[in-house]
């Protein structure tokens, strides 16, 4: 068993456990950590220069207040005038949570407390300046790499804070589209880490918004953020699912379950059931909704029954024609892809994982509750069932 260290312990005993457990790692993405665990020299912050600080700090800028998906902050889907700076705070927060309805428990690794992290949305051209906040009260090492950022491990080398750290770092959005982003501490931790919930996504929209494929512009009413989720969570001698006391008690167990490369859970927004039922999404019929469907290690092949993806930005970039009236989608480990659908009928739609077995039988499940009148020109039923009848 893992020892790991609860409360506030003092800054170089954690320094101590971040360096003996491997949460700093011997990879490049740790030095400046190992350095502090050392109490070496840090190595000096990267600074822009004066001429492009200046142009930056004559920008507009917003702050964005994050949200809990499946929803999207506020956003304009399209802008004029100079860039952005969009300004966002994001606390890491380490907490036990319950993944299931039999009660199956994990000590979630998370971005401002939910699994996926909150959607970022800005415009090709903006800049996101970001503070991480790692929680005094967490026990481990954190930093994030966002895969729409260009350098430094896409800002993962500039970003290791040990709890009760914070840091701010500012990356350009260069290319429009939906892009992963997760918790990269090095080695081990990695996917240990991503496959604890910490990973979330990033939408950048043309600055003149979305294009159909015929390059007309495109406009929706609603839009959702499915973060897909795989769970390895460790068995007792009886095969029964093990729960750990502290955050990160369960490295050693969770690595052996993970080696193993089959989930015991596949999940939507980080519990099974978590978008159907009380929480499934709504629409109307006649609304465009846009889909964003981001997983961070393996791929899924996001259906949707009774519909279909009218427009689908299978690879994540909006600078690419969209492909049009897809019956399932494919959405590679590490990548995030998008799709819109208008509705046509109301009823409950399911939207799923279409390897089935993980759908019904691991999680990955979502429906989307959807108001209106029926078209009988779709969909009619021109007999009831009733017994099979002589010819």
């Amino acid at each position: 068993m893992t020892t790991i260290l609860t409360g506030k312990p003092q800054a170089e005993s954690r320094r101590a456990f971040l360096r003996t457990t491997g949460l700093a790692s011997i990879a490049t993405l740790a030095a400046t950590s190992i350095a502090k665990a050392a109490g070496e020299e840090e190595a000096p912050v990267m600074q822009v220069n004066k001429a492009t600080q200046a142009e930056i700090a004559r920008l507009p800028r917003i702050r964005q207040k994050l949200v809990d998906p499946p929803f999207m902050p506020e956003h304009e889907q399209a802008v004029d005038g100079k860039p952005r700076v969009i300004e966002i705070d994001m606390p890491i927060i380490e907490k036990k949570v319950q993944i299931d309805d039999e009660g199956t428990e994990i000590w979630a690794l998370t971005f401002n407390g939910s699994v996926p992290g909150p959607m970022i949305v800005a415009h090709e051209g903006d800049y996101v300046e970001i503070t991480l906040k790692n929680l005094a009260s967490n026990a481990m090492e954190h930093n994030i790499d966002f895969h729409s950022a260009t350098g430094a491990l896409g800002g993962g080398a500039l970003t290791k804070v040990l709890p009760g750290e914070q840091t701010t770092l500012r990356w350009k959005a260069t290319k429009s589209g939906v892009f992963v982003y997760h918790c990269a501490p090095g080695d081990i931790m990695i996917p240990y880490h991503v496959c604890h919930g910490m990973s979330g996504a990033v939408m950048v929209l043309p600055r003149d918004g979305l294009k159909d494929a015929h390059g007309k512009p495109f406009r929706y009413d609603r839009a959702y953020f499915i973060g897909e989720q795989d769970y390895y969570i460790p068995r007792d001698e009886d095969g029964n699912f093990k729960k750990y006391e502290t955050a990160g008690e369960d490295l050693t167990d969770s690595l052996d379950a993970m080696r193993t490369l089959i989930p015991t859970h596949e999940v939507f927004n980080g519990r099974k059931g978590a978008l159907t039922g009380d929480h499934a999404l709504t629409a109307k019929v006649g609304e465009t909704v846009l889909f964003i469907h981001a997983q961070a290690t393996r791929d899924t092949r996001p259906h949707l029954i009774g519909g279909h993806g009218d427009l689908v930005w299978e690879a994540g970039s909006f600078n690419d024609k969209p492909e049009t009236n897809l019956e399932t989608w494919f959405i590679r480990g590490g990548s995030a892809g998008a799709m819109t659908y208008t509705f046509l009928q109301p009823g409950v739609y399911a939207y799923v994982n279409h390897n089935l077995i993980e759908a019904v039988m691991l999680g990955a499940t979502a429906h989307i509750v959807v108001e209106g009148e029926w078209d009988d020109d779709l969909m009619t039923q021109v007999a009831k069932p009733g017994p099979i009848q002589d010819t």
